[in-house]
């Protein structure tokens, strides 16, 4: 069974001997190759090319024995076609070009040509899939509708979100064309990930948690259910939703084949509780778990790493439908030796 069929398998639940592994935005600044590429091209430059993308996507392939590769770009692309840019604060940290606050600035964003704008992404997958043949999974992306009005409204970073938030709750007919339009560039984004050879995609619905409980549906969920619908039915959609576990039930109903969880979450009783789920039971729906390793293991040592992959392996022992993970991105400290232990640990261990 090669990777990418390892990959699909365990994403509708098949039992396998060892979970698929891959890393959340493997590439990044833990990588002295990926540092010596930055250090020669902008991070506009790295995205917006397909070749440099391309390369960026493969490193952490050709360091460790990895089952998926997902593609380098950025979850801000998608405003970015629709008329509203980003760049990155000198002081860290994300900034757009504007704060998006008015009606006039709200017409303004555009859906139309927005795959001839993304058409860079497209030209990074096809590199990707010509070079990865069959053997390894090719994991597009993008950011849940929510997430990316978060940047789009603040104006970038926030730690707070306080805009976003009162804007919902005052002012709903703006939130609501925002989200649409963002929903509609998203199906059509998506799509443009699949036809150029996209095995899966995940959905990062990374401020999710922001939100309160009963507002969770209308305010995300609905629109992530409806971008789902409209892809091709079946296709693998990764659900990550940080910081919303009360909310496992929903997410599995929604059409996605995998729930990403947060390292919070205990990932056996998760999977337990949605196995048992009555209403998903009911409709017959079975999900897939991804995660859940807390990034922060990856500054220790690969002792440490080594007992804890193996703490999280055995805990999903007979639980099909397990793909190894860390619960969000890697941290960009993270030591190259402690990434290579969890990977060759989750590749000898056997179910």
């Amino acid at each position: 069974m090669t990777s990418r069929e390892r990959f699909l398998a365990a994403c509708a639940c098949r039992p396998l001997e060892r979970p698929p592994v891959w890393i959340m935005r493997q590439a990044g600044r833990y990588l002295p190759e990926y540092r010596d590429l930055k250090a020669r091209h902008s991070f506009a430059e790295l995205v917006r090319t397909p070749a440099l993308a391309a390369e960026v996507t493969l490193q952490p392939l050709r360091r460790f024995a990895l089952d998926a590769a997902i593609l380098f770009s950025d979850i801000l692309v998608v405003p970015e076609a629709l008329g509203q840019g980003y760049r990155f604060r000198d002081e860290g940290g994300i900034a757009m070009e504007f704060r998006l606050e008015t009606r006039a600035q709200l017409d303004r964003l555009s859906t139309e040509d927005l795959r001839e704008k993304l058409g860079y992404v497209g030209k990074t997958l096809r590199l990707l899939r010509r070079q990865l043949d069959d053997k390894k999974a090719l994991l597009g992306f993008g950011g849940s509708p929510w997430t990316l009005a978060c940047y789009m409204i603040e104006g970038g970073g926030s730690e707070d979100f306080a805009h976003i938030q009162r804007l919902f709750h005052t002012d709903r007919a703006f939130f609501d064309e925002l989200l649409e339009k963002l929903t509609v560039a998203l199906i059509d984004f998506f799509k443009l990930q699949i036809e150029a050879g996209a095995d899966a995609i995940q959905i990062f619905d990374s401020w999710g948690g922001l939100i309160a409980g009963p507002d969770y549906e209308p305010a995300s969920l609905q629109w992530i259910r409806r971008i789902i619908a409209a892809l091709p039915a079946g296709f693998p959609v990764i659900l990550y939703s940080k910081g919303t576990a009360p909310h496992l039930a929903a997410q599995a109903a929604s059409g996605a084949r995998v729930l990403s969880v947060d390292w919070t979450v205990d990932l056996a009783a998760a999977h337990d509780a949605l196995t048992q789920d009555p209403t998903l039971r009911a409709q017959n729906i079975r999900v897939a778990l991804q995660g859940n390793l807390d990034p922060a293991l990856l500054r220790t040592t690969p002792a440490t790493v080594r007992y804890e992959t193996l703490g999280l392996l055995e805990s999903m022992r007979d639980r099909p439908g397990h793909i190894f993970n860390l619960g969000h991105g890697i941290p960009p400290d993270a030591k190259p030796e402690c990434v290579a232990t969890l990977v060759n640990t989750v590749r000898e261990w056997k179910n």
